[in-house]
């Protein structure tokens, strides 16, 4: 594959633009970056396609791009004719890493940033480097582009916001079903939101199952899969009728699986987790109000525990 084709046109008055208060910035596509500068660059989370023009100019102009697996990334540098060093950058090795690159940065070396596939520091490497380069005033800047967490929340049907993240659930049941136990006492608390993360294959099933255990199976979900690549799939209905698919058919690729908001039948009540916390704490100890209500609303002890004592210091 070759670089993109160049193209002319003719800028815009920005006063004919009608109707709209978007001004697109017509001063070019410059990749020049700035002396001692970090940026990140999103890259296909697929389909080679997927990559902008100042990604591919900004790939090119940094001294050296730090990667999650040169392998990868290579590919890709490979597909575009970039030429820049690579250097591995992951959870392993990262934090160690930061000191020299600090350096580089504050000599005026001009480094960018990718991960395997995506929108860097998003479930990927890179947050301690950028959080320690913000510390040392070093110049940040990112070239937006391909996510597949909000790609997956557009093509769900659930609603697209407020929505909450949460990357990949913990791999373990128990760990996994404490972490969405955390999220249903939110949502008895108020919040409601599309609920989105990450999985692997294996182990989607077994998150379901999790799912469905504090959730519930009626709830409304999604599991998108191989998001713009040849075989992308978007699966919709309820965490049961998702269950029964992927026992049938087994689920291969990249996921995201998405839940909807709770039901009219959830929102927050007389009924709700804190009004009940509420009246148990004012004849009640916190340990006993929450021992009392944790059953009522069938969720474990040590989170209704923690609710009722950010509540008891309002």
């Amino acid at each position: 594959m070759s670089d993109l084709p160049s193209c002319t046109h003719t800028p815009v008055d920005d006063s004919t633009l009608e109707g709209s208060d978007h001004a697109y910035d017509t001063s070019g596509g410059s990749a020049t970056l700035s002396s001692g500068s970090l940026t990140l660059v999103a890259t296909p989370i697929g389909n080679l396609g997927d990559i902008s023009v100042r990604a591919i100019e900004t790939l090119k102009a940094a001294e050296l791009i730090l990667c999650e697996d040169t392998r990868v990334t290579a590919k890709l540098l490979k597909a575009y004719n970039i030429s820049t060093p690579t250097l591995i950058l992951h959870d392993h090795n990262e934090e160690g890493r930061i000191p020299g690159l600090l350096n580089r940065l504050k000599g005026g070396a001009r480094l960018a940033l990718v991960s395997d596939a995506g929108t860097p520091l998003v479930s990927d490497p890179g947050f301690r480097l950028a959080r320690a380069a913000i510390a040392e005033d070093v110049s940040i800047g990112a070239i937006p582009g391909p996510n597949a967490a909000t790609l997956a929340l557009t093509l769900s049907g659930l609603p697209p916001h407020p929505y909450l993240f949460n990357g990949f659930a913990a791999p373990r049941s128990a760990a996994r079903r404490s972490q969405f136990s955390i999220l249903r006492a939110a949502e008895q608390a108020g919040l409601s939101a599309t609920l989105i993360w990450y999985e692997a294959p294996h182990r989607l099933l077994d998150m379901i199952e999790d799912l469905i255990a504090v959730f519930g199976a009626d709830r409304q979900g999604a599991v998108a899969r191989e998001l713009t690549k040849r075989f992308e799939e978007i699966r919709r209905g309820t965490l049961a009728e998702l269950q029964t698919h992927f026992t049938q058919t087994a689920p291969r690729g990249e996921i995201t699986i998405l839940i909807g908001p709770s039901g009219d039948s959830d929102k927050p009540s007389g009924d709700d987790l804190d009004s009940r916390l509420l009246a148990a704490l004012q004849t009640h100890s916190v340990k006993d109000a929450a021992a009392l209500v944790a059953g009522a609303v069938n969720l474990p002890k040590r989170v209704v525990y923690a609710r009722a004592l950010e509540l008891g210091k309002a």
